[in-house]
């Protein structure tokens, strides 16, 4: 299986960068892994919400192929504890997917069209972080579900 995160935007500060990167190149270790930036919007401050939101969601559905399982991260998602990632994470490996999609909306989330084809919200937590730290704290958690599945030291209960 394949994962792959797709993110609006870049990420703008460089200890966020390196972080990031840092559980990337971990998780690559376990299975095929890649990013994809959405790029930004010109001049989205002119926008509503709901423009930009739709405009982002139409990029965001041109990277999905029909066959992937899509995951959206957001804060009305469900909530799972690190063990429990861990095993939506073994499901679907063992399930024969192809590939599972994470997406990291804009500031503003996602589109009516995007919540329509998704198959699942997750929520990392129940506090709202910004999307640029969404990155890193969802890195890590793949991370730390791979590294469970593979009975490592990493995490502990």
């Amino acid at each position: 299986m394949k994962i792959l995160l797709l993110k609006v935007g870049k990420t703008s500060d460089e200890w966020l960068r390196e972080g990031v990167g840092h559980y990337y190149r971990r998780v690559k270790h376990y299975l095929p892994f890649e990013t994809k930036i959405i790029p930004d919007i010109r001049n989205a401050r002119k926008m509503t919400p709901e423009i930009l939101k739709q405009m982002e969601g139409e990029l965001i559905l041109k990277a999905v192929e029909k066959r992937d399982r899509l995951v959206l991260l957001d804060e009305k998602g469900k909530l799972f504890s690190s063990r429990e990632f861990a095993g939506f994470i073994e499901k679907q490996m063992v399930g024969g997917l192809h590939r599972l999609v994470f997406v990291i909306g804009g500031a503003w989330g996602f589109s009516d069209a995007v919540y329509e084809r998704a198959d699942l919200k997750i929520s990392l937590s129940p506090m709202t972080f910004s999307h640029q730290l969404v990155r890193l704290i969802f890195a890590e958690q793949l991370y730390r579900a791979l590294s469970i599945l593979n009975n490592e030291p990493y995490h502990h209960d």
